[in-house]
C-alpha cells in the first residue's frame, strides 16, 4: 500500500494519509512530482479516494488485525475453504442423522479405511464441530471489517460532495465532455440542470457549475447484502446453543408414549397406518415387491406438567396437539415439529411376565411385570426383592469387553437385577437377566451369573407371558428458534444484492470556465448506459454527440 507524506492539496486542504483524490475539490493526489504517471488515464473512483483505515501507515497491533479481516482476499479464501468443508461434511452421513447408531464402529465398518478416518478425523460431525464454527466466526468478523472500513469513508465521501470540481478531476473520469459555448454561462448550465431532472437526477448548482446525481442508494446495495449474511451467520452460530436448535429421532411404539429428549414433551403413537402400492399401480419390474405408499402416524402430543424428572413417579401429562403425521406434513407446536421419518413393522418385544423360580426345589416365589421400555426399579416376589440396577436395550459387548447397548432398541434387551432375600448377603447379589432365550445362550447367562445363577432362574412360564410391541414409527423431532432469524438475514441480503444489482449510481460534474465547458461523469457500473445518458441530456440543449466520443478510456482498459 502506497504511503503518502504530504496529503495538502493545491486547493488548501489537509487530507489524511492514504487520500487518493482531494476531499474537497478532488484533485488527484496519487501523481505527486513522478513524471513517469500517466496524467491521463481514468481515476479510481472506489469511496472516491477516500483514506480507508486499512491504508494507516506503520499500524499497530489492532490495525494489523484490522487490516487481516479488512482483505477482500481473505474474505474470498475463507469462504472457499468453508465451502469446501461443508463439502467434504456431506461426503458420509453426519452422525446426527442417524436414530442410534456407535460412530465408533459405524464407519469404519460400513465404507472401510476411508470411514475410520473421516470420523477420527472429526469429519462426522464437521456442521457442530469447533473448527467449522470458528470459520464461520471469521467469516462473520470479515463481513463486519471489511464493511466497516469501507462504508464509512464512502459515506463521508458522498456526504462531504463539493459542487465544484477541480478541471483534472473531470477530464480524467470515463465519461468526459469538452466544448465551447456562447451562451451565457449560468442559462446554459440552468438549461442543462433542467434536462438532467427530467432524467430524475437530483440537481445542484453553484454559478457555472453543477452537480446531478441520482440512484445513490445503490451504493448502500453491498453493505445491505453485508449486513444481511452477518444476520444469517449470527442465526446459524445460535442454532449452536442449547435450546436453540434441536434435530433428534425417537422410535414410538404403537400405542405407547416416549419423552422426546431434552425436552418436557412426550409423544404418543395411537396407531400407525401403512398402505401399499398394488401390483397394477407399480412398474413391471417393481410388482411382487413391497412398496410403501402411505404410512401415517396417529400422534398426540403432550407436555408435562408435574414430576417431570423424578423417575420413580409416573409424570403428570397434558395433551397440547393431535395430529395424524404423514411424510411432509409434521406435527407443529409452538416451534417443535416432528416429522414422519420411517417405521419398522419387525416384530419387538414390548413386556414380558418373568417368574422367580428356585432350581433346586422348583419352587416359584413370584411373577412380575417387566416392560422393556420403562421397568419399574423394585419388584417383590415373596421374600425376595429385586432391585433394577441397570438396562441395556441392544446388548453387546465393547472392544474392551465391557456390556454395552448398540441402540435404543429391544433387538437383544438385558436387565441386571439386585436380588436381596433370606440366604444373600445384605447388599445383596447381582443377577443378570435376557428376555430372549437366543440371547441366553449367545451371551451364556447362566456363566455370567455364577454362583447366584445356580440357585435362581427368571423366565417366562409359556409364549402367552410374553408381549410385542406394534409396528414403531420413528419420528424426527426438529426445532429452530433460530431460523426466523435466518430467513430475515436472507431476506435483507437478497434485498441488497437486488438493488446493488439493478440500479446505478450515476453522477454528472460540470463547471464552465470562460466560455468552456468540461463535463465529467461516473457510474460504479454500466459506462456504456452513463454514455448514452450524457448524449441525451447534451440532445436537449442542443449538442448532437456520438455516446462512443464521450469514452475517455476505451482504448486505455
Amino acid at each position: 500500500m502506497l504511503e503518502f507524506e504530504n496529503t495538502k492539496c493545491e486547493c488548501g486542504h489537509q487530507n489524511p494519509v492514504g487520500t487518493v483524490l482531494c476531499e474537497s475539490c478532488g484533485n488527484p493526489l496519487d501523481i505527486g512530482d513522478d513524471e513517469n504517471a500517466d496524467r491521463d488515464a481514468p481515476l479510481e473512483m472506489r469511496y472516491d479516494g477516500i483514506a480507508r483505515r486499512s491504508q494507516k501507515s506503520n499500524p499497530s497491533v489492532i490495525d494489523r488485525v484490522w487490516n487481516f479481516f479488512s482483505s477482500v482476499k481473505v474474505a474470498v479464501r475463507l469462504i472457499i475453504i468453508t465451502l469446501l468443508a461443508s463439502m467434504i461434511g456431506t461426503i458420509f452421513t453426519q452422525e446426527n442423522a442417524f436414530v442410534s447408531f456407535d460412530p465408533s464402529t459405524y464407519y469404519e465398518e460400513r465404507y472401510g479405511w476411508i470411514g475410520k478416518w473421516y470420523y477420527k478425523l472429526g469429519l462426522s460431525n464437521t456442521y457442530e464441530s469447533w473448527w467449522f464454527i470458528g470459520l464461520l466466526v471469521m467469516i462473520g468478523t470479515s463481513l463486519v471489517i471489511c464493511s466497516l472500513d469501507r462504508v464509512l469513508p464512502l459515506y463521508r465521501a458522498l456526504n462531504k460532495q463539493q459542487i465544484r470540481k477541480h478541471f483534472q478531476f473531470l477530464t480524467r473520469q470515463k465519461t468526459v465532455f469538452a466544448e465551447d459555448i456562447e451562451s451565457n454561462e449560468e442559462e446554459w448550465t440552468g438549461k442543462l440542470a433542467e434536462q438532467l431532472k427530467k432524467r430524475h437526477f437530483r440537481v445542484k448548482q453553484d454559478g457555472a457549475a453543477l452537480l446531478a446525481e441520482k440512484n445513490r442508494f445503490s451504493r448502500w446495495g453491498p453493505y445491505i447484502n453485508h449486513i444481511g449474511l452477518i444476520i444469517f451467520l449470527m442465526a446459524v452460530l445460535l442454532r449452536t446453543l442449547p435450546g436453540w436448535s434441536m434435530d433428534n429421532y425417537v422410535t414410538v411404539p404403537e400405542g405407547e408414549t416416549v419423552q422426546i429428549p431434552d425436552t418436557s414433551y412426550y409423544i404418543k403413537n395411537e396407531k400407525f397406518t401403512i398402505n401399499y402400492y398394488t401390483d397394477a399401480e407399480l412398474p413391471k419390474e417393481l410388482q411382487g415387491t413391497a412398496r410403501a405408499k402411505l404410512y401415517e402416524t396417529k400422534a398426540v402430543l403432550y407436555a408435562c406438567t408435574a414430576d417431570c424428572d423424578n423417575p420413580a413417579v409416573e409424570p403428570k401429562l397434558e395433551e397440547v396437539k393431535r395430529h395424524n403425521i404423514i411424510v411432509n406434513d409434521p406435527l407443529s407446536y409452538k416451534g417443535l415439529k416432528a416429522y414422519q421419518f420411517g417405521f419398522d413393522d419387525t416384530p419387538k418385544l414390548k413386556a414380558v411376565k418373568p417368574t422367580l423360580f428356585d432350581k433346586k426345589t422348583g419352587k416359584a416365589y413370584g411373577t412380575f411385570d417387566l416392560e422393556m421400555r420403562n421397568p419399574k426399579l423394585e419388584y417383590k416376589l415373596g421374600p425376595y426383592s429385586l432391585v433394577l440396577k441397570q438396562t441395556y436395550m441392544d446388548f453387546a459387548l465393547n472392544a474392551e469387553g465391557q456390556p454395552s447397548t448398540k441402540s435404543n432398541e429391544p433387538n437383544a434387551p438385558a436387565f441386571v437385577f439386585l436380588i436381596k432375600g433370606p440366604d444373600l448377603p445384605a447388599e445383596g447379589m447381582p443377577y443378570m437377566y435376557f428376555p430372549k432365550q437366543i440371547d441366553k445362550q449367545r451371551f451364556s447367562q447362566d456363566v455370567i451369573n455364577g454362583e447366584i445363577g445356580k440357585k435362581f432362574d427368571l423366565k417366562v412360564k409359556s409364549m402367552s407371558d410374553v408381549t410385542f410391541a406394534g409396528v414403531v414409527t420413528s419420528l424426527n423431532i426438529r426445532a429452530d428458534r433460530a431460523m426466523p432469524y435466518i430467513w430475515v438475514g436472507a431476506g435483507i441480503s437478497m434485498f441488497g444484492l437486488l438493488i446493488g444489482s439493478y440500479w446505478q449510481h450515476r453522477r454528472v460534474w460540470l463547471r464552465v470556465d470562460q466560455g468552456r465547458v468540461t463535463l465529467g461523469a461516473h457510474t460504479n457500473k454500466n459506462n456504456y448506459g452513463m454514455r448514452a445518458e450524457v448524449a441525451a441530456v447534451l440532445r436537449g440543449v442542443g449538442i448532437v454527440v456520438d455516446p462512443k466520443s464521450l469514452d475517455n478510456g476505451r482504448n486505455k482498459s
